[in-house]
C-alpha cells in the first residue's frame, strides 16, 4: 500500500457521513436553534461560541435521565469558577444502567485464563445487590469507595453501586506497590475497599493478598475490605483487617432487584483520579458526575460514532482514566469488551483474537502498542478478519506518522484511526477523532466539540502552523471540581491557570495544521530548549524509532555545561533489540536520520544505550524522572513507576560527564 503525502490516509464515504450520529446531531441543532451548520467546522465554531445551546443539545441527544433545570451556565467568564446546569438533578449510574435486557452489557477476558459475560439485566441486578451491601455497610453520599482491582466486571459493579448512592469512586490497578496505593488512597480515605486476590500477566499468576493485607492495615478509614476471587480457589483472610469475600458481602442481599438511585446535583463528585505522581505525591483530581456523563456521551456518540449494540474495547488498567472513559460507553448503548493482562499474550495476537471473536467495533489502544506491533512484524490483516472493526483509537503518547502508515498498511485499510489526547486532568479529550472527517498522516483529526481549544505562543497569541501551548480558552463541563484536600484551590489554580489567567493551559506542546488537525510534540515541561529553541521530544522519537535496531528511546535536556544552567544539550537514550550493541556506526546513523528529517538542533549531543526505559503504570515514559536522575536530583515517588529499577540505569553515566 503506497502512502501519498497529498491525500488523506482515509476518508469517510458519503454513506458513512450520512449515517453518523454527529450528522443527525448537526441537523437537529440547526432545527432547534435556527442556525446554519453546513459542516463539521461550522458545528465546532457554534459549539464553542454558543456553549449553552450546544451542551443542552448534548444532554438531549444523549437522552440523559434526570431533570435538566432551566439554567445552563452561570459565571461563564470564570476559569475556574464557572458552574454548569446548577439546577439539574441526575444519577450517573442510572444513565449507564438504562437497559435490563438479555443482550451483552459486557464481555471479559483475563488473558487466556478467564472468559465470561454479563447481560444488561445481570449487570443491573449485580449492581443492585452490591449497592444494598454498601448501604448496609454505612456508605452514604460523599463517602469514598476504592478499588484495587483489574479491569474486570466486579470493578464496574462496585463503581456503579457507589455512584448510585452518591459515593465517590477511586481506583488503582493491582500492579501498584503498597506505597503507591497508600499515596493515593491514603489521601482519599475510603470507607470500603474492593480488591482482587491476584491477577494474570504474561502467562504468570501474581498474588496480591500480602500486599492487600499491608494496605488494609495502613488505611484507618476502612470499615470493610471486599476480596474478589480471580486467581485462587481458596482464601485465607485472617491477616486482612475487615475482610470478607465478595460473595459473602452481597449474600444477604440476593433478593434485591431494584436500585434506589440518588438524584444528585450536576456537580456532585463522582471520581477521584490521580496524577502519575512521578514528581511527588499524586494530585487527587475530583471529577463531577454530570460533567463526566455529558463529555463521555459527546465523545462516544459524536466523535466515536458509537451506536447501540456496538462493541467497544480499550486496553487499559484501572489506574488509567481510559477505564473511566471506556465504561461510560454503557450510556451510549454499547457492549463493553473488558480485558486484563498483557496485550501481547497469545503470541502477541490476543487483542486481535478478541476483536474477531467478539465482533469488536472500536479498538482502543496506545501508540506504544501500535509501535510494538510494527516492531514485532505483526500483520493482523493477514492473520485476522477484523471485519467488524470500523474505528481504532490511540492515546498515551503521540502516534507518529509511521504508526499511521502501519495501521493502514498492516491492520486494516478501511477504518477511522483516531489519535486522541486529553488526560486524567479532564478525564476525557481535548482533541480526538471524527467519523465525518478524513484522517491525515500524523495528525489528530480535530478539536473536541464544545472545547475552545487553541494553540498560543508565549505571549498568549493564537498561532497556526506553528508550535505552541495547548490551551482551552472557555469553561467546559468536565473541568475538575478541584483537588481533594486543596481547600483554598491554590494547587488547582497553579496547575492549570497560572500561565495564562482565566485560561486552561494543559501543558502540551502542539500545532494546529492547515487541515485543522493537531500534532502534539510532547509535554511542555519535557520540551527541550537547546540554545533557546523549543523542541518537542516526539519529533526525535519519531525519527529514532523508525530504525530497526531501536526498540524504544527517551530523550532529555541535560544542563550543559554544568556551570551554565541556562542552556542544555540533547541526550538520547536508546534501548536496542536483544544482543545489539550501540557502536559508532549506529550512533552516526541515528544522528544522521535525525538531522536529515528534522533540524541540526534536534541532533543529540550524546547517544547512550540503556537496557530499559522507565515508564508509569499506564505506559508513559518518564522524561522528567530521568532528567532528575541524570542531574543527581531525587525522584520523589518511585511507586508511580511500573519498572522503577530502570531509573538506576541513568545515574552516574560516564558518557554524560564530558
Amino acid at each position: 500500500m503506497s502512502i501519498s503525502m497529498n491525500l488523506p490516509l482515509w476518508a469517510p464515504s458519503a454513506a458513512r457521513i450520512e449515517s453518523a450520529n454527529v450528522t443527525a446531531f448537526r441537523r437537529k441543532a440547526e432545527a432547534t436553534w435556527g442556525v446554519a451548520l453546513p459542516d463539521y467546522a461550522a458545528l465546532y465554531d457554534w459549539s464553542v461560541s454558543a456553549p449553552e445551546q450546544f451542551w443542552v443539545s448534548v444532554w438531549d441527544d444523549g437522552g440523559v435521565i434526570g431533570a435538566r433545570g432551566e439554567r445552563v451556565l452561570i459565571d461563564g467568564d470564570r476559569m475556574p469558577g464557572a458552574k454548569w446546569f446548577p439546577d439539574a438533578r441526575l444519577n450517573f449510574a442510572e444513565n449507564l444502567l438504562r437497559s435490563r435486557d438479555a443482550h451483552d452489557a459486557l464481555v471479559f477476558w483475563g488473558e487466556d485464563k478467564v472468559k465470561n459475560r454479563m447481560s444488561h439485566g445481570e449487570l443491573y441486578r449485580a449492581v443492585a445487590r452490591f449497592a444494598a451491601a454498601l448501604r448496609e455497610q454505612g456508605v452514604v453520599k460523599g463517602d469514598r469507595v476504592a478499588a484495587f482491582m483489574p479491569n474486570m466486571p466486579e470493578t464496574l459493579i462496585a463503581m456503579l453501586a457507589a455512584a448510585s448512592i452518591g459515593a465517590i469512586f477511586t481506583s488503582a490497578s493491582p500492579d501498584f506497590g503498597v506505597q503507591g496505593v497508600l499515596d493515593r488512597f491514603g489521601q482519599s480515605a475510603p470507607k470500603v475497599l474492593i480488591a482482587c486476590d491476584g491477577y494474570f500477566y504474561g502467562g504468570k499468576t501474581i498474588d496480591c493478598l500480602d500486599k492487600l493485607s499491608e494496605i488494609a492495615r495502613q488505611l484507618p478509614s476502612l470499615t470493610r475490605v471486599v476480596v474478589v476471587p480471580y486467581v485462587h480457589q481458596a482464601h485465607e483472610l485472617q491477616g486482612i483487617p475487615h475482610a470478607r469475600m465478595f460473595a459473602d458481602f452481597i449474600a444477604p442481599h440476593h433478593a434485591v432487584t431494584e436500585i434506589a438511585f440518588e438524584a444528585l446535583p450536576f456537580d456532585h463528585p463522582l471520581y477521584i483520579m490521580y496524577s502519575s505522581g512521578t514528581t511527588g505525591v499524586p494530585k487527587c483530581i475530583v471529577h463531577c458526575a454530570g460533567g463526566a456523563l455529558l463529555q463521555h456521551l459527546k465523545e462516544h456518540r459524536l466523535h466515536g460514532d458509537v451506536k447501540p449494540g456496538d462493541r467497544v474495547f480499550y486496553f487499559t488498567t484501572c489506574g488509567w482514566m481510559m477505564w473511566n472513559w471506556l465504561v461510560s460507553g454503557l450510556a451510549a448503548g454499547a457492549t463493553l469488551l473488558l480485558y486484563d493482562g498483557s496485550p501481547f499474550a497469545g503470541d502477541n495476537r490476543i487483542l486481535f483474537d478478541y476483536a474477531d471473536a467478539e465482533g469488536m467495533t472500536h479498538f482502543g489502544t496506545s501508540a506504544k502498542f501500535i509501535d510494538a506491533c510494527a516492531k514485532f512484524g505483526l500483520k493482523p490483516r493477514e492473520t485476522h478478519r477484523l471485519t467488524s472493526v470500523r474505528a481504532m483509537m490511540s492515546t498515551g503518547s503521540p502516534l507518529v506518522p509511521e504508526g499511521f502508515d502501519y495501521v493502514y498498511r498492516e491492520i486494516k485499510a478501511d477504518l477511522q484511526l483516531s489519535s486522541i489526547s486529553g488526560g486524567t486532568d479532564i478525564i476525557s479529550c481535548f482533541v480526538l477523532g471524527s467519523p465525518v472527517l478524513p484522517v491525515w498522516r500524523g495528525e489528530i483529526q480535530c478539536r473536541g466539540l464544545g472545547m475552545a481549544v487553541d494553540v498560543w505562543d508565549d505571549e498568549g497569541r493564537p498561532v497556526r502552523g506553528e508550535k505552541g501551548e495547548l490551551v482551552c480558552a472557555k469553561p467546559f463541563p468536565v473541568m475538575p471540581l478541584g483537588f481533594w484536600g486543596d481547600d483554598d484551590g491554590s494547587k488547582y489554580h497553579a496547575a492549570y491557570f497560572d500561565r495564562f489567567p482565566n485560561v486552561w493551559c494543559h501543558g502540551d506542546f502542539c500545532e494546529i495544521t492547515e487541515q485543522g488537525g493537531l500534532i502534539i510534540y510532547g509535554r511542555s515541561d519535557a520540551t527541550l530548549n537547546p540554545g533557546g529553541v523549543r523542541i518537542g521530544t516526539a519529533e526525535i522519537y519519531r525519527q529514532v524509532e523508525k530504525l530497526h535496531e531501536v526498540v524504544e528511546s527517551l530523550v532529555i535536556g541535560q544542563d550543559w555545561p554544568p556551570q551554565n544552567p541556562n542552556d542544555v544539550r540533547v541526550v538520547l537514550f536508546v534501548k536496542l533489540r536483544d544482543g545489539l550493541i550501540l557502536d559508532e556506526a549506529l550512533i552516526k546513523r541515528i544522528k544522521q536520520t535525525i538531522r536529515d528529517n528534522t533540524t541540526p538542533r534536534h541532533v543529540p549531543a550524546k547517544v547512550v544505550q540503556v537496557a530499559d526505559i522507565p515508564r508509569t503504570k499506564s505506559g508513559k515514559i518518564v522524561e522528567l524522572a530521568v532528567r532528575n536522575v541524570v542531574h543527581g536530583r531525587p525522584v520523589k515517588n518511585l511507586e508511580a513507576l511500573a519498572n522503577p529499577e530502570a531509573l538506576a540505569l541513568f545515574g552516574n553515566r560516564p558518557e554524560l560527564a564530558d
